[in-house]
């Protein structure tokens, strides 16, 4: 039996990449700067660049922040500045070689700014880079320990590497923070991995608890259920869940395996292969085994 669409795909962590990183940066002290009415011309390119960014003029304010830095030669501490913003606006055109190398300029001078690896890991998830992206995330974590949603996506990673004890982990330290039908939903799903059955359950149930509309608690509900043969307790989620979402194609499989174990079979037959012509794969093998079988 299989479980619901996998971690990776039902997680909903993904940001959109026009993403704004917010500036905290820690730059050269006010009375290390050129007096009033002597500022270099590159100062007045980098306002002109920050006002492009804010209204999300990237490709604009990439070629003035580059003007900057290639004017100033990086000789002035306050001009890493724009090397940190050329970086977001590279990361929000979807040049994320080029946003790296940004970041990696910046972070030579500014090692311990958080921002600055909270980019980093943005730009591996958006490369794929797995390994890199929880480097980054811990490294954030070392400057800002606890931080929940850092806690929670890096969950996420352990989570499709199925490094169960550690989502575990994760997920129980948010879950003293900031509890959501989400965090339990996951806490459970990593309960079951490890074996740990009745925890499973009373996170999905807590998760119904806290939010009875959040649909994927009944789709695991469903699932695990199905998976431990109690199929009357699978129907109860199920149910729920279609009235939720009748097109859902999951529940749909799901409702027709468990209609099939407890011998109704022209209901779960007629579910199944709904299922099946609305795309559901899965629910073939069981339409050929346990239905259209029965007509030879």
């Amino acid at each position: 039996m299989k479980t619901i669409a996998n971690a990776k795909e039902t997680r909903q962590v993904r940001m959109h990449r026009l993403l704004f990183i917010p500036l905290i940066l820690v730059m050269v002290n006010a009375m290390g700067q050129d007096p009033i009415g002597q500022a270099p011309k590159w100062k007045k390119w980098e306002i002109e660049a920050d006002t492009l960014m804010n209204r999300q003029n990237f490709e604009g304010a990439i070629k003035l922040y580059s003007k900057v830095i290639k004017s100033s030669q990086l000789k002035d501490k306050s001009t890493y500045s724009s090397v940190y913003k050329r970086a977001v606006c590279y990361y929000n055109t979807a040049q994320f070689e080029a946003s790296l190398h940004d970041i990696e300029t910046f972070m030579a001078e500014y090692p311990n700014q958080f921002q600055a690896h909270l980019l980093k890991a943005f730009v591996y998830r958006e490369t794929d880079d797995k390994e890199n992206q929880l480097k980054a995330l811990n490294e954030a974590l070392a400057i800002q320990p606890g931080d929940p949603g850092l806690i929670k996506w890096r969950s996420g990673l352990y989570m499709e590497d199925g490094e169960y004890q550690k989502v575990k982990q994760d997920l129980q330290y948010v879950k003293s923070i900031q509890n959501d039908p989400e965090v339990e939903m996951y806490l459970g799903f990593a309960y079951y991995n490890l074996q740990q059955v009745d925890s499973a359950f009373i996170s999905l149930n807590k998760a119904i608890e806290l939010d009875p509309t959040y649909l994927p608690a009944y789709l695991y509900g469903g699932s695990f259920s199905l998976q431990e043969s109690n199929n009357e307790l699978a129907l109860k989620y199920l149910d729920v869940a279609l009235k939720l979402d009748p097109e859902n194609l999951n529940a749909q499989f799901y409702k027709g395996v468990a209609l099939l174990e407890l011998d109704r079979i022209n209901e779960g037959c007629s579910l199944l292969a709904k299922a099946f012509y609305a795309g559901e794969d899965d629910a073939g093998d069981y339409l050929k085994e346990k239905c259209y079988s029965l007509s030879k």
